[in-house]
């Protein structure tokens, strides 16, 4: 498939640039793939959309306050003394550790941060060596600090709200975008599905008998990094880390047993169970990367249902979608969330697909 088959036009008020005052409040279009039937409800009918064979399945990854702003630094050699002297300023996002302190970095202006400069970040709190230049903006760095690293960066940081929303992070993006029960650190953006849980649509579900189990997938590059290759399928995805627990690869595999529907809570959710599951029908693979990429033509061994927010054109997460319920469904119900009124991507409504 060409990269032209998965666009769409989206009118610019349709973005949703704030999340809506209550999260299970945003709304919900349910997508039958059997009938091609389309119905509109609350995020808050949730429950009474699903029965007690439904098994949800929820990413549990916490995002961090990954962005930082500061200053690079650069060594100058003066009459045989280094000095350090202002370079510019930078923007940069924690993509993701690997080893005693040495981190993978997006850094913008990229072309102006060479191998030995030092970044500053706040007042000097912490400082960052660049160890070697990768391609596409990223450079590997190892941070220098006194105390910890996270209670630095939770200081320091702030919310990485993706680009489309343009605006500067608030206090209530550190709670809003964010989901209730995010436990395990180090996304760089939130798994967005999961934003319209509350409290009350969990004992909803418990009414119901409706189970849920949590697996952890931290959102990184491979998420986001746009498609610009023809035919799509020459496409390659970035490694994202994931880990199942004994406790949810059990119920997981009974439900797969046993005819129960699993409903996989977004698309990072069903990238880990369709790569877990993929080689074997009862012992997954626990923990490890997966750089996945679900497409038009996919065969699903997994998930039963998919409850997603609408996603940009030609992105990846689209294609997924697009691969779960068919391209020319998915339009369809696109074309007419855009006639109703719907509020798109990150912060906007979302979609039931069954």
């Amino acid at each position: 498939m060409q990269l032209s088959d998965f666009h769409y036009m989206l009118p610019k008020e349709r973005i949703a640039r704030y999340p809506t005052k209550r999260r299970d409040q945003s709304r919900l279009l349910r997508l039958v793939r059997s009938t091609g039937q389309i119905s509109h409800h609350r995020f808050s009918d949730l429950p009474d959309l699903l029965t007690s064979q439904d098994l949800i399945v929820l990413n549990n990854t916490k995002v961090m306050p990954a962005r930082l702003i500061g200053r690079c630094l650069r060594g100058i050699c003066d009459q045989s003394r280094i000095t350090k002297t202002f370079a510019c300023w930078i923007e940069v996002l924690l993509v993701k550790p690997l080893e005693n302190n040495v981190w993978v970095l997006l850094v913008k202006p990229g072309r102006k941060v060479r191998v030995g400069d030092r970044l500053q970040f706040g007042k000097g709190q912490l400082e960052a060596l660049v160890l070697e230049r990768e391609e596409k903006g990223l450079r590997i760095v190892r941070f220098e600090y006194q105390g910890d690293f996270d209670s630095i960066v939770d200081q320091l940081g702030h919310v990485p709200l993706p680009p489309y929303i343009h605006r500067r992070d608030e206090r209530q993006d550190r709670t809003r975008y964010q989901t209730i029960y995010a436990s395990k650190r180090g996304s760089i953006a939130a798994p967005t599905a999961g934003l319209h849980f509350t409290p009350g649509v969990f004992d909803h579900l418990r009414e119901k008998s409706v189970a849920c189990c949590e697996v952890t997938l931290h959102v990184g590059l491979g998420t986001f990094r746009p498609v610009v290759n023809d035919p799509i399928e020459d496409h390659r995805m970035e490694a994202e880390s994931f880990e199942i627990t004994t406790e949810a690869a059990q119920m997981i595999s009974k439900a797969r047993s046993t005819g129960q529907r699993i409903v996989s809570v977004g698309t990072t959710v069903t990238r880990v169970l369709e790569s877990a599951w993929r080689e074997t029908e009862q012992d997954p693979q626990l923990r490890g990367e997966t750089d996945l990429f679900i497409s038009p033509g996919f065969s699903f061994g997994c998930i039963g249902a998919l409850l997603t927010n609408f996603h940009l054109p030609c992105s990846t997460l689209l294609m997924l979608v697009c691969a779960f319920a068919g391209r020319d469904l998915v339009f369809q119900a696109y074309h007419q969330a855009i006639g109703e009124n719907y509020r798109f991507y990150s912060y906007g409504d979302c979609m039931l697909i069954e």
